[in-house]
Order: structure tokens, then C-alpha cells, then sequence
């Protein structure tokens, strides 16, 4: 009795759960299968991003230190005379040096080894107007970064006068009490120069993906002012003489630069008048030979000013002295003027980074009645 029981559970239990998967099966039956997802639409491939205009203004300063071929040091070569070689003295250890005029021996890898030169682009400088180089030659004693970003102020002076300007000074002896002018000394060498900061302002400038030739073009089509401040005339002189770059020059600005090679600058402006102008501000220290060159200037009927006009035109001459020899080791910064290159700079007609204002009409008077 027992047994059958058993065997009627099993059988019972084995009827519903075959009914429950028969019922399972068969809802599966009815139901209709899924829905297959969409087929993701077709990525369309990103946009080109057009490069960036070469020519756009200029948002942010750049400042930036690079080594030049084509610069002052280092140099391998003779001497002013062309006969001396340069380095003319070699020490126990074999190192080259030269000994200046004072007695002094500046060391080759210490004084002459430095090839760099510091480019500076302002904010607002527009590739798309009529724009200059400034070329600064320093003094003695200098350390470009230092003298150009604090001794001088240089970027804030370029910056505050309104000029659509960029600046180039190269390192020229180390730190040192010398005039030397370098490679300058070779025909054409300075050409070279202008011609190398030209190609590296534009590669400075121009955005990744641009056309290089386009800011090429600007820049080799700049006009140059040469500024020279105390030792820097030297180099200044023999670059006006012998870096066959003349007809870019546009003008040329002695700080208190004025102690020798005057028949050069003569030379140069007697060429250059109708093209640039040279204006040289001076202490006592450069007095005597400031007179010497006026004289040379006269004697080719070139008139010259003792003050500084308010617009250097082409042609301009103009011989500013400015007080004392205590004035000499801050000229540059202090002048007077105050910021001297900030004020040749706005002195320049047809430089502007924006475009200048008409002058104002007067206001009309109230028309008269007629009789």
C-alpha cells in the first residue's frame, strides 16, 4: 500500500513539472524574439581644422634666446687691420685669448664662445603693417638677457612706444670691457645676420602647420634700426661699412656710442640720406667727437640739429647732448629723455602698430546770415 502511494507521488510530480516546461517551452514559442539593436550610425571623419593665420596679431609677448650662425661669436679671423690675427695670445694651458687695448687678456671659450641672441615680438605687433627690426648692440660688460630685460628695460620701451616693432640683440664679447665687432669684421657678414633674424622671427611666429614663407616675407621685407649703446659703436660702425646691408637700414640711434670710427657713420648717411636718418644722443664722455662728426657731415653740405625733432624723417641728422658723464652707465634706460628708444621709436612716422588718427577737424563755426 505504501509502495503504490509512493509510486502515484512520483508519478504526479513527474506530470507537473513536465507540464511546467512544456508550459515554459511553449511561452517561449509565442513570444517573439528580441528586436536586433539599431546598426550604429556611420561616423563621419572630424573636420579640418584650417591652420592658423600666420599673420594674425599677436596676442602674447614672446621673448625667446637662440643661438645664430651668422653672429657676432664665435669668430676665427684676423683683427681690424686685417693682418693680426684676433686671438693673439695663447696661455700656459693653450687656451686663445686676446689682450686688449687696456692690457687685459679675455680668454676665447669665456669672452667669444657666446652665439646667442635675444629676440623680442610685443603684444599687439601686427604682421599685416609696415613693421621694423630694432637691432641693439650693447655695451661692455653685458650679459644679454640681463642688460636687455633689466639694465635697459628694452621690451617694456618697445612696448610703450606704439611701434609695430620687433627686437634682435645679439651677444657680442661676454661680459667684458671689449668693443669687438666679430664676424661683423667680414664683408657682407652682417647681411647674413639680418637675414638669419629674419628667418628666425618667423619661424618664432608662425603656428605649427602655417606657411613659413608667409611672416618670411614680412620680415625680409622689414627696415632696420640700428641702435648702439657706449662700446656698441664699433660693431655698429663696421656693419654700416662692410655688412652689405645698407639699403635696409632705415635709421641709426647712438646712445652715448659715439668714441670713434666716425668717417664710417659719415660715410654711411652721406649714402643714406634719402632713405634714413641717424640721430645720436650724447654725454660729455662723446662730446669731441660728436663735434668731429658734424664737421664731416657739413663738408658734404649735410645739415644736422641739436635737438630731436618731433618726427625723424629721412634725412634727419640731429646731435642731442644730454647732461653728464654720470649719466653714461644707465643711458639707455634713463636717457634724457627718459626711455630714449621708447622715443625715437614714436618719433618714426609710418610704423604703428595701430593705425593713426587723422588729425581732428576744428569744430564749424555757426554759418552767418548773408545780408
Amino acid at each position: 500500500m505504501a509502495a503504490r502511494k509512493r509510486r502515484a507521488l512520483i508519478a504526479a510530480t513527474a506530470g507537473l513539472l513536465a507540464s511546467g516546461l512544456a508550459g515554459r517551452a511553449f511561452a517561449q514559442y509565442l513570444t517573439p524574439p528580441p528586436a536586433k539593436p539599431p546598426a550604429p550610425a556611420p561616423m563621419k571623419p572630424p573636420a579640418k581644422t584650417p591652420p592658423a593665420d600666420p599673420l594674425a596679431i599677436v596676442r602674447s609677448a614672446v621673448v625667446r634666446m637662440q643661438s645664430f650662425s651668422h653672429g657676432p661669436f664665435p669668430y676665427t679671423g684676423p683683427a681690424e687691420d686685417g693682418r693680426t690675427p684676433f686671438f693673439d695670445v695663447v696661455d700656459p694651458l693653450k687656451r686663445r685669448g686676446r689682450r686688449t687695448a687696456s692690457g687685459d687678456v679675455l680668454l676665447e671659450g669665456v669672452t667669444y664662445s657666446d652665439d646667442r641672441a635675444l629676440m623680442y615680438v610685443p603684444a599687439g605687433f601686427d604682421p599685416r603693417r609696415p613693421a621694423l627690426i630694432v637691432l641693439f648692440f650693447h655695451g661692455h660688460g653685458s650679459i644679454i638677457e640681463r642688460t636687455v630685460m633689466t639694465d635697459t628695460d628694452l621690451p617694456r620701451q618697445l612696448t610703450e612706444s606704439g611701434a609695430n616693432a620687433v627686437l634682435v640683440a645679439p651677444q657680442f664679447a661676454y661680459d667684458a670691457a671689449d668693443s669687438s665687432p666679430g664676424k661683423f669684421l667680414r664683408p657682407g657678414a652682417f647681411a647674413r645676420f639680418v637675414d638669419e633674424s629674419a628667418t628666425k622671427l618667423a619661424r618664432l611666429l608662425t603656428p605649427q602647420g602655417a606657411d613659413l614663407r608667409r611672416l618670411s616675407g614680412v620680415f625680409n621685407q622689414a627696415p632696420v634700426l640700428l641702435v648702439a649703446f657706449s662700446g656698441g659703436y664699433k660693431p655698429a660702425a663696421y656693419a654700416l661699412a662692410r655688412g652689405g646691408a645698407a639699403h635696409r637700414i632705415h635709421g641709426v640711434a647712438l646712445l652715448d656710442a659715439l668714441y670713434d670710427e666716425e668717417d664710417k657713420f659719415a660715410t654711411w648717411f652721406a649714402d643714406a640720406r634719402k632713405s634714413g636718418f641717424l640721430i645720436s644722443l650724447f654725454t660729455e664722455s662723446t662730446a669731441a667727437n660728436q663735434t668731429k662728426l658734424r664737421d664731416l657731415l657739413a663738408k658734404r653740405r649735410i645739415a644736422s640739429s641739436s635737438s630731436l625733432p618731433a618726427s625723424l624723417s629721412r634725412g634727419t641728422a640731429a646731435f642731442v647732448a644730454a647732461g653728464g658723464i654720470d649719466r653714461h652707465a644707465r643711458f639707455v634706460l634713463e636717457g634724457p629723455p627718459r626711455d630714449p628708444v621708447k622715443a625715437i621709436l614714436a618719433a618714426i612716422p609710418g610704423y604703428r602698430m595701430k593705425p593713426e588718427l587723422p588729425p581732428a577737424k576744428p569744430p564749424a563755426g555757426k554759418p552767418t546770415a548773408r545780408r
